[in-house]
């Protein structure tokens, strides 16, 4: 049998998706019980980090921790990668000595390359085109606060980043329509949309976007390694701002989600986030959970 790997969510079925939901409610329940449930116990994650983090880190290594087993933090300082050691090679060696990888990166393709000479699975917690961890805890979100989102309405709001990417991939594989809000020239990559056909539109007006929408998400608009392009993005950009009045247009049932960190005054106004219809705070929680269970259904548990 194959190694599985989670580079996309198009490396799951949509059941699986949907169990990986399900489980990492379950896994929240136990948690706030305090039942202690350890089934990767001296199983090691080792996690490499080209990018900063603190969700994505925070949320492995606790979750490692929490399912009994360890994590190892590596940044290419550390590595013979910052040497130029090729990735396959890392890759062999690594996968012979742990029993997961995390990897947070640039290009996507510093993954796929990993994956192919990996014999244990790889998990991207992030990279250029993709944010699949993400995703699992927004939807997540979405399910403990108004339940299935098939047949929903989500809107997009800004830059077509890896974000906006990865909400394309989940409108395919959790069965919403996605409303893309962006300027002319930041639209997510053409293969994506592609893939999506008629399931994302592309608009340019915020308001035509969030009409009627059940769910409203945004991101900052200068992302990691776009920081010389910051001026003429935050002018671009300002019309894309989500506030109160914004979500007023959407569905009186609408929830607002941000994968943070937020730029308050920027993508978003300053007082979106004590919104009561913003659920930020629960969403970064359920990286927590989300990715638990993710490794618990990626790892075998120990024999």
């Amino acid at each position: 049998m194959s190694t599985r790997h989670f580079l996309s969510l198009m490396d799951c079925t949509p059941q699986e998706l949907s169990g990986l939901i399900r489980r990492a409610i379950e896994l929240k329940d136990l948690r706030q019980r305090g039942v202690l449930h350890e089934p990767l116990k001296n199983r090691v994650l080792g996690m490499i980090f080209e990018k900063a983090s603190t969700r994505t880190r925070l949320s492995f290594e606790a979750g490692m921790i929490q399912l009994g087993g360890q994590a190892i933090f590596l940044s290419p300082r550390d590595t013979q990668l910052g040497r130029g050691e090729p990735i396959g090679d890392t890759a062999i060696v690594m996968s012979r000595m742990l029993d997961a990888v995390m990897i947070r990166t640039f290009a996507h393709s510093n993954l796929t390359e990993f994956a192919a000479h990996s014999r244990v699975p790889l998990i991207n917690g992030l990279s250029d085109d993709l944010h699949p961890c993400q995703l699992l805890a927004d939807m997540q979100t979405f399910v403990e606060q108004r339940g299935s989102i098939q047949g929903k309405t989500v809107a997009w709001i800004g830059d077509g980043n890896n974000m906006c990417n990865t909400y394309i991939e989940a409108a395919q594989q959790f069965d919403f329509q996605l409303r893309v809000a962006c300027p002319e020239g930041y639209e997510p990559k053409a293969e994506f949309l592609a893939a999506a056909g008629e399931r994302v539109q592309i608009v340019r007006d915020p308001y035509a976007a969030v009409a009627g929408a059940h769910l409203v998400s945004t991101d900052v608009w200068t992302s990691m390694g776009q920081e010389e392009e910051s001026a003429k993005r935050l002018k671009l950009f300002a019309p894309y701002q989500v506030n109160r009045a914004l979500l007023d247009a959407a569905d009186p049932a609408v929830i607002f989600l941000h994968c943070l960190p937020a730029h308050r005054g920027e993508e978003i106004s300053q007082d979106l986030l004590d919104d009561p219809r913003a659920f930020a705070w629960d969403q970064a929680e359920n990286r927590l959970h989300a990715q638990k269970a993710l490794l618990e259904f990626l790892v075998a548990p120990q024999a």
